[in-house]
């Protein structure tokens, strides 16, 4: 689907220069002279490479869509990581550089979103936040405020991450898997 260069939303994917693109940041600044165009930080979908463009309003560019579906994540097998269609019941096996940064808390059974294009996986989303158990924390440190510190503690996976001080080993806690923090104790 064609748009318009000003029309690119953060989020994005747009194919240019024969590469799959997805829009990071985008900037709408206006000239006198030569007229509007859009700065857009751009991120290869691909290989992660960054890159910055100018769009003016005139030009059109390729919208992808890419198509997302849920798979299970059943094993890893040295870097790749095999998923079962939640539909068909097939397997697909991709690398776990797919993942990214939360791969540590990719567990057995998890449904995650695979974004595919042309038939291609190229993103493996997991879920926003996940529920672990502690299995070490540091004891609490008599006189220190509950409100301002926190104490290392290390997950069933073995991340370690910072928890309250209330918290203990054996306690179950939900993790936010973007960035490995804390969100708070698990219900039930």
């Amino acid at each position: 689907m064609k748009i318009n260069g000003n029309a690119i939303r953060p989020g994005n994917i747009i194919e240019h220069k024969g590469r799959l693109l997805r829009a990071v940041k985008v900037q709408a600044t206006k000239t006198g002279k030569s007229g509007a165009y859009a700065q857009v930080e751009l991120k290869d979908v691909r290989d992660g490479t960054k890159m910055n463009e100018r769009f003016r309003a005139d030009e059109t560019v390729e919208r992808v869509r890419l198509e997302q579906k849920d798979y299970q994540f059943l094993y890893a097998e040295g870097e790749m990581l095999t998923f079962m269609d939640n539909e068909t019941y097939e397997q697909i096996s991709v690398l776990s550089e797919l993942v990214g940064e939360p791969l540590p808390f990719l567990a057995e059974g998890m449904t995650v979103s695979i974004e595919s294009y042309e038939g291609s996986p190229i993103s493996v989303e997991l879920p926003e936040q996940v529920t672990l158990e502690i299995t070490e924390a540091d004891p609490v440190v008599k006189g220190q405020t509950a409100s301002s510190s926190y104490k290392p503690a290390v997950l069933e996976n073995g991340v370690k991450i910072m928890v309250p001080p209330h918290i203990e080993a054996g306690t179950r806690v939900v993790v936010n898997t973007a960035d490995g923090e804390y969100v708070e104790r698990a219900k039930g």
